[in-house]
């Protein structure tokens, strides 16, 4: 039987160095604030802005949630996000995902100030990704992965992993990140011709393609240890990860969906926001 990666413990650990940080915050007269613009229309998004507002009230974090209409202006929701740039008590900027056809997401991405990109999706932010500048914000997800992983005992160093998807959000920062922990690591996507045969020579595989059942029982085996990171929605409105649901007896360890990379990935996002307080004020040279 298969160990579940839970994350629950992981991410208390993550919440309680905020709460501490925080309180240190407050204690040199900074107010920790983060600013989350979403666009209505996705039911999903509206959910996690929501759960992020929650969660930023317990831990004494003043957030703010800017919500436009559907049919908002690429130009409306750059000048909100200037205004936020500006705005020295404001220090983290996320914006919710998906948007509307008419949106451009890496457009209005690009406009937010690199050291409030607590989501790690500036042109800057992606850069510190790939060449490992330490002073950058990296996105959460792929840190969730890897802390998950670490949280268990898990070791990366030496060991094959095989990545399942190159996209922008996950799968490529991801890679380089498990290149800096020197992981031996082989990316698969939709031009790999046997799946399967990849995941039969992984120690680890983590998986981020965002579409169901995309690991089956037959591509799996008992010393796979596996880290779930797709998120998609069912038809009854519940959440199921990329690997089918009964992997339990098939391999070594996997993390579930709902409960694993995602509730890491929160917590993380809060700790970034830590750190873009920390960017900002060497930034401002009083350190």
């Amino acid at each position: 039987m298969a160990i579940v990666l839970k994350a629950k413990e992981a991410a208390e650990l993550v919440y309680s160095e905020i709460a501490a940080r925080v309180k240190e915050w407050k204690e040199n007269g900074k107010q920790p604030s983060l600013a989350t613009l979403l666009v209505e229309g996705d039911a999903a998004s509206a959910y996690y802005a929501s759960s992020k507002q929650k969660i930023a009230e317990k831990l004494s974090i003043s957030f703010q949630l800017h919500t436009f209409a559907n049919d908002v202006s690429e130009e409306e929701l750059k000048r909100v996000i200037a205004t936020l740039n500006e705005d020295e008590h404001m220090h983290g900027i996320m914006l919710e995902l998906p948007l509307p056809a008419h949106l451009s997401a890496s457009a209005i991405e690009a406009c937010i100030a690199p050291a409030k990109d607590i989501d790690g999706v500036t042109p800057s932010n992606k850069l510190a990704v790939y060449t490992g500048n330490d002073t950058g914000l990296y996105p959460a997800t792929p840190q969730a992965c890897i802390g998950l992983l670490k949280h268990y005992g898990y070791k990366l160093e030496g060991r094959n992993v095989a990545l399942v998807g190159r996209g922008q959000t996950v799968g490529l920062p991801l890679f380089h990140l498990l290149q800096r922990e020197h992981a031996t690591v082989t990316v698969c996507h939709s031009r790999t011709p046997d799946l399967a045969a990849q995941l039969k020579h992984a120690e680890i595989a983590i998986v981020a393609v965002g579409k169901p059942n995309m690991i089956t029982k037959d591509m799996v085996h008992p010393g796979l240890i596996l880290i779930d990171a797709g998120i998609n929605e069912r038809a009854d409105g519940s959440i199921t990860g990329d690997a089918a649901s009964d992997l339990s007896d098939g391999a070594a360890a996997v993390s579930p969906v709902p409960g694993g990379v995602g509730t890491l990935t929160t917590a993380i996002l809060f700790r970034n926001l830590m750190k873009a307080m920390d960017i900002q004020t060497s930034m401002k040279g009083d350190a």
